[in-house]
């Protein structure tokens, strides 16, 4: 059966016409303004401006610190996916509910969060200071602040994974005298592969695009913590980087946030279909 006649099998439901009108709206009101965007690139100079010394000081900071931040992301995560996974209802329920916290919080009251963590009055700031580790307002508070925002993400997408995949083929393998960290690395995380993926992409995504809790934790440094949100940001409150600078920046990030939509399409299950 050819995709067309699948789709035509596939029953359409009994949605009330009238429901269009919203609906195109909705979809209006999420395109038109990044169609605004687009029509505002200045081509002839887009290379210069994604090119310009600051432009290329944003971008290179944000690149590392969003692998950096989606590596800490995988050692931290996947660990707490599994926990979920392969706990009892109940306790998978809290978990899942305290790794969805930082999605719903403002990212303002994450970066708040941090620096009453890390900070000089802080939790560990004190204890951190006798060790002469400063965190605030540096290159690693990017990266604390860009994992904080987006470790969800990635824990969420290899949870749903490990519990769509069930533990039949690790009962088998363990019968069979399989030890926990074989069945793990030959059994678990194969299985669960397309979930991780997905959740990296998506991890490293959220990283790079990350904004308030940078700019509270973090500062705004260009060289040190000015990422490409900040960067933009920054433009278009008339400081650092141009306006048209900003705007290339922008498109780089929309550019970015459509690949990763199309990577993580092509890595879900049945995405062939």
């Amino acid at each position: 059966m050819s995709r067309a006649e699948r789709d035509a099998s596939v029953p359409r439901g009994f949605v009330p016409q009238v429901l269009l009108v919203p609906a195109a709206l909705g979809l209006a009101l999420l395109v038109v303004p990044l169609l605004a965007l687009v029509g505002r690139v200045e081509w002839s100079t887009l290379v210069a401006d994604v090119t310009a010394p600051a432009a290329l000081s944003a971008l290179g900071l944000s690149l590392q610190t969003g692998l950096v931040a989606t590596l800490l992301c995988v050692v931290l995560g996947v660990p707490i996916a599994l926990c979920i996974a392969r706990s009892g209802d109940r306790v998978a329920a809290l978990l899942r509910a305290v790794v969805t916290v930082p999605l719903v919080l403002p990212p303002m009251v994450g970066g708040v969060a941090l620096l009453f963590l890390f900070g000089r009055t802080g939790w560990l700031g004190p204890l951190l200071a006798e060790w002469g580790i400063r965190i605030p307002f540096s290159t690693p508070a990017v990266v604390l602040a860009q994992t904080f925002v987006a470790l969800p993400f990635l824990v969420l997408a290899v949870e749903g994974s490990l519990r769509s995949v069930g533990v039949g083929y690790e009962q088998a393998a363990a019968a069979l005298g399989a030890g926990r960290w074989r069945i793990l690395l030959r059994i678990t995380l194969p299985l669960a592969a397309p979930g991780l993926v997905a959740g990296v992409i998506l991890c490293f995504a959220r990283a790079i695009g990350e904004f308030g809790a940078t700019a509270l934790f973090a500062g705004n440094a260009p060289g040190t913590t000015q990422t490409m949100p900040l960067a933009i940001y920054t433009a278009f409150n008339g400081a650092g980087v141009s306006q048209g600078t900003a705007v290339a920046l922008s498109l780089l990030l929309l550019a970015t946030s459509v690949a990763v939509l199309l990577l993580v399409r092509a890595w879900r299950p049945g995405a062939a279909r």
